[in-house]
C-alpha cells in the first residue's frame, strides 16, 4: 500500500529530473497513481516506471507525465483534448489544471474504468469518448493545447485543424519505437513550429474502425 512518504520521494526524483513547476507538481501530488495501476503492481505506483494495464496499454511513467504536462503550459481558461486515455492517470492530472479536458479513447473497457476512477475522485471536469483518436473530436474543436499519448509517424492532419492559433500539441513521433521523440508543435498564423524534444517509447497510435461492443 503507498504512503505520503511515497508520494513525496515521487515528488523529489521528479524536481531531482528537472521537473519545475510547482502546479503541474502539485497535480501530480494530488492524483494518488495506486488508483491507476493493476492491483498486482500497486507496490510499484510510486516507482518512475511505466507500467502494464488492461488491452495490452502501458500507463506513463511519472517523469513522462510530468514532463509532458508541462511542457503544454497549462492554465485554468485551456480546453484540452486528449488522445489515448488508458488508465486514465494522465487526464486526471491534467484536469488539475485545465478547464476542461475530452479525452478519446479506443477501448471501451479502458474508458468504462478510467471514468470510474474518475468519479471516485470526484473529478468532474474530463468528458470522455469512445473513438478514433486520429479523428480527434470535431463538435468540441478547436483546443487551446492537445496531448497524443501513443506514437505516430507524423501528427494526424484533423488534430492539426482542431487546434487553435497559439494553441501546441505534444504527441510522441517516430518511425520506429526506437526512434520516437516527444514533439512540440505550435501552431501560429503564419504556421507550424516542430520542436523535437525528449527520446521516449510510447505503444502506437492505432487508425480506423473502432468496435463499440
Amino acid at each position: 500500500m503507498a504512503s505520503a512518504q511515497d508520494q513525496i520521494g515521487l515528488i523529489m526524483q521528479l524536481r531531482r529530473r528537472g521537473i519545475r513547476d510547482t502546479n503541474v507538481l502539485r497535480a501530480i501530488e494530488r492524483v494518488p497513481r495506486e488508483l491507476f495501476v493493476d492491483p498486482a503492481f500497486a507496490d510499484h505506483a510510486y516507482q518512475d516506471i511505466a507500467l502494464p494495464i488492461e488491452c495490452g496499454q502501458t500507463i506513463s511513467q511519472p517523469f513522462v507525465v510530468a514532463y509532458m504536462t508541462e511542457q503544454l503550459a497549462l492554465n485554468d481558461r485551456h480546453k484540452v483534448l486528449e488522445v489515448g486515455t488508458g488508465s486514465g492517470y494522465q487526464a486526471a492530472v491534467l484536469s488539475h489544471l485545465c478547464r476542461r479536458l475530452y479525452t478519446i479513447e479506443r477501448y471501451r473497457e479502458l474508458q468504462k474504468s478510467a471514468e470510474r476512477r474518475f468519479a471516485a475522485l470526484n473529478i468532474t471536469n474530463i468528458t470522455t469518448i469512445i473513438g478514433d483518436g486520429w479523428l480527434g473530436w470535431p463538435p468540441q474543436a478547436p483546443f487551446d493545447r492537445i496531448i497524443v499519448t501513443a506514437a505516430a509517424q507524423a501528427a494526424p492532419e484533423k488534430l492539426v485543424e482542431q487546434l487553435k492559433i497559439g494553441g501546441r500539441m505534444i504527441i510522441p513521433l517516430g518511425e520506429t519505437r526506437d526512434s520516437q521523440s516527444l514533439v512540440l508543435i505550435d501552431k501560429t498564423e503564419s504556421g507550424l513550429t516542430e520542436t523535437p524534444t525528449l527520446s521516449v517509447r510510447f505503444v502506437p497510435l492505432l487508425h480506423g474502425r473502432v468496435k463499440r461492443p
